[in-house]
């Protein structure tokens, strides 16, 4: 898939290094909007969440992740202008892939393992290649023999949780 380096206004903004941003720079990367904008509300929302069984209550920041399952959040991408849209199911394997003929055209906020990331019409917009290709960027496959146990794999094709697809702006 092609690669397109973007920080989503995050060094525009006035911050350096690295930090677990991604899905305040993936929203910023699809809708335009400004990083701080973005940045404020998602911190705001992670500052109101409660407390839960399985999640600690975060300040107000979104530099340390965001937990998209919240209410909140998905309120929030709804009022942007996103559908979500699943493409995995609890027992149903991987059936969509970080491949641009897998994802549809448009702008999308898509949700990968342990990360988020911005695709637009097919190539993806981040401060690195998520897709898991060898050193080359080329993609293929791998098998591994260990205790006697055969793994086989893939190279390239990271497998897609779900996508926010902008269907307003």
């Amino acid at each position: 898939m092609e690669f397109n380096y973007n920080d989503g206004g995050r060094s525009a903004a006035g911050y350096k290094g690295k930090t677990g941003d991604c899905v305040c720079r993936s929203i910023c990367i699809a809708t335009g909007l400004p990083y701080q904008k973005i940045y404020d509300e998602l911190a705001k929302g992670n500052a109101m969440q409660r407390k839960s069984k399985h999640t600690a209550k975060k300040g107000k920041t979104a530099a340390h992740g965001i937990n998209t399952t919240r209410k909140w959040f998905k309120d929030y991408m709804k009022s942007l202008g996103f559908e979500w849209v699943a493409t995995m199911g609890i027992g149903t394997g991987c059936k969509v892939h970080l491949i641009a003929d897998e994802l549809p055209k448009g702008r999308l906020v898509v949700c990968v393992s342990k990360h988020m990331t911005a695709v637009i019409d097919g190539v993806i917009n981040d401060t690195y290649n998520p897709c898991r290709a060898d050193s080359s960027g080329i993609a293929g496959s791998w098998m591994k023999v260990e205790n006697g146990i055969e793994t086989r794999g893939t190279i390239g094709e990271r497998c897609v949780y779900g996508y926010y697809i902008l269907t307003t702006n």
